[in-house]
């Protein structure tokens, strides 16, 4: 929907692009296809027949974006997001059919006059790669309404760099449905993916968001109106290819003539979904109120979200999927220096130069290693600036007690800067080394030289260490810009744990097992009496964590997508009643037969 829900640092610009819970899922096959699909088992799905909206699922919007900083939600959109307008509620126009309710109405509520409803599965579902499928029924969409199913990226950097995924999308402009000769709103569907490119960085445009769009024809007419009945859409997606379809009365029509290339490695990672009907905005043709014509109340249905496995391609996550970076030293930017973790540039982080108007790339050597971080500064009297963002949030809450941040820095003396970090709920702190003066350990003499910052002084009272976004940066000291040219770089910047952050509790041994219940599943077991979290991962690969479901005494969980020789590393988290205490067990491990 390209809505710009994160563009609180939208105007930062790229210095370089670097190139480089629960799952479900399958492994890789050298053949992946979207044109001609395996659909395999289905590894998620929501049915919608409950009672009211899982919130262990979805989020419930509730505002008009202004309680983000984003009024309109960044489409000039006209409504105001209630909860109340999401139900779960038996379609009138197809019997024994229940199905998620979202509902447009004529309702005022502060200064927006119409409500309606948006959901979304972040920190809850989480789904890379496989075929998605999208049951869904629009009502008459007149002049103003814009019903989607869409995904976003769960990479906290500023939109587009999450990446943006649209399923499907109603409601456009006159011009824009007149290249399709679509007779009416509710005649005509598209899709879109956005991205961020280097060549859409263009005036007018600073957010350099591209979009897939306007290179092909991207929609589809159907012979009649898509008002209140169901039609299925499905998104085809590897780590290669992207594919969106209609299936409308039986027939499967392509939205795109061709299947799209991956051409962005945001959308080579975890996706969450969103569900949602606009009322008006610059995607409509209803800037106002006045120009909304759509038939109020109107209830867009969908009766099931389904995620399945595609050519052996797809994977579901569940729950928050963060954990805590293991206590010693994580790397910011660093080669040689010994490392429990670290980040990538291009691959796991992106370096930013946000002045490019005061500066341009260095030339200044390593300090260690083949790759640094230098930048020129050419503009006296203007300000300097740039950072290190992380593309997943980093919970480096094991670094605050005790813990501290170094870097290497080559700078002259007789300029002043500052260091700082920031977090995903746009909290930042500075720290300031004024010019010609010793501070935090630096030597103040043109060369290289280590800095060690105190992690508590760093984060300061309000930057939340447990989720890192901007996760180092450097300005120059408001009232105190350079008065001449120069040339400065960074180097080796580690935080290093000081022994007093969380660690986890002593191992102890408690009631657990697994068996195999088939070539690809296995199933974990604990008769623990109260809740457990089995903590696995599959030949080394990423901790999946998950709460397995308790009944009759006993927990179990069973994980598939497994293949024969699979290593199985696993632990259980459980509540031990009579110590009062969550309990650790040792790790085990198991090797698929």
């Amino acid at each position: 929907m390209s809505h710009l829900h994160q563009q609180y640092r939208s105007k930062w610009k790229p210095f370089q692009m670097l190139v480089a819970g629960l799952a479900l899922s399958w492994s890789a096959q050298a053949t992946a296809s979207v044109t001609n699909p395996v659909i395999g088992q289905l590894l998620w799905s929501e049915e919608f027949n409950g009672t009211s909206v899982n919130t262990g699922v979805w989020n419930l919007q509730d505002g008009n974006g202004c309680q983000i900083g984003l009024c309109g939600y960044g489409n000039a959109e006209l409504q105001y997001y209630s909860p109340n307008n999401a139900t779960i509620a038996n379609v009138p126009f197809e019997s024994g059919t229940r199905a998620l309710a979202i509902q447009a109405r004529s309702q005022t509520v502060g200064s927006n006059l119409f409500t309606s409803a948006r959901l979304d599965s972040r920190n809850k579902v989480q789904v890379q790669y496989g075929m998605i499928e999208v049951r869904m029924a629009t009502p008459n969409l007149g002049t103003g309404l814009w019903p989607a199913a869409w995904l976003l990226g769960v990479s906290p950097q500023t939109w587009p760099r999450n990446g943006e995924i649209d399923m499907m999308e109603m409601g456009h402009k006159a011009a824009a449905r007149a290249e399709g000769g679509a007779p009416s709103s509710n005649h005509f569907v598209g899709a879109n993916v956005i991205t961020w490119q280097q060549a859409a960085c263009v005036s007018g445009n600073e957010s350099c968001a591209a979009s897939t769009a306007w290179q092909t024809d991207n929609w589809h007419v159907p012979t009649t109106s898509l008002a209140n009945r169901f039609v299925t859409y499905r998104f085809y997606w590897t780590e290669s290819e992207m594919r969106f379809s209609v299936v409308d009365n039986g027939v499967e029509h392509n939205l795109y003539n061709a299947p799209l290339p991956v051409n962005s490695s945001a959308l080579q990672a975890p996706f969450y979904l969103l569900l949602n009907m606009a009322v008006g905005g610059n995607f409509t043709d209803a800037a106002n109120a006045s120009q909304v014509t759509a038939p109020l109340p109107g209830t867009m249905y969908v009766d099931y979200v389904r995620v399945y496995q595609l050519d052996g391609k797809g994977q579901v996550k569940l729950g928050n999927q963060s954990a805590p970076e293991v206590a010693g030293k994580f790397g910011i930017f660093t080669d040689n220096t010994a490392v429990t973790a670290k980040l990538v540039a291009g691959t796991s982080s992106d370096i930013f130069l946000w002045n490019a108007a005061s500066s341009g790339a260095g030339n200044t050597a390593p300090y260690e290693g083949s790759n640094v971080i230098a930048w020129n500064y050419t503009a006296p009297g203007q300000w300097f600036g740039g950072g290190i963002q992380a593309r997943q949030v980093r919970d480096l809450s094991n670094y605050r007690t005790n813990g501290t941040v170094k870097f290497r820095i080559k700078i002259p003396a007789n300029v002043g800067f500052r260091i700082g970090v920031g977090d995903t709920f746009t909290n930042q702190n500075w720290v300031n080394f004024p010019a010609n003066t010793t501070a935090y350990g630096l030597v103040r003499n043109g060369g290289w030289a280590q800095a060690s910052i105190p992690v508590s002084t760093l984060l300061g009272p309000l930057v939340a260490a447990q989720s890192l976004y901007d996760i180092f940066m450097i300005s120059s000291i408001d009232g105190s810009l350079p008065t001449s040219s120069f040339q400065f770089a960074l180097d080796d910047i580690v935080w290093e744990s000081g022994g007093g952050g969380t660690t986890t509790p002593p191992a102890q041994t408690g009631p657990t097992s697994v068996s195999q219940t088939s070539s690809t599943m296995l199933q974990f077991r604990t008769t623990t009496g109260s809740w457990a979290d089995v903590h696995y991962t599959v030949n080394n690969g990423p901790q999946q964590n998950v709460r397995m479901q308790l009944a009759n005494g006993v927990n179990t969980f069973t994980a598939g997508g497994l293949a024969i020789g699979n290593v199985v590393r696993y632990t259980v988290t459980y509540w031990d009643t009579a110590r009062n205490a969550a309990v650790d067990t040792t790790q085990q491990t198991y090797t698929m037969q």
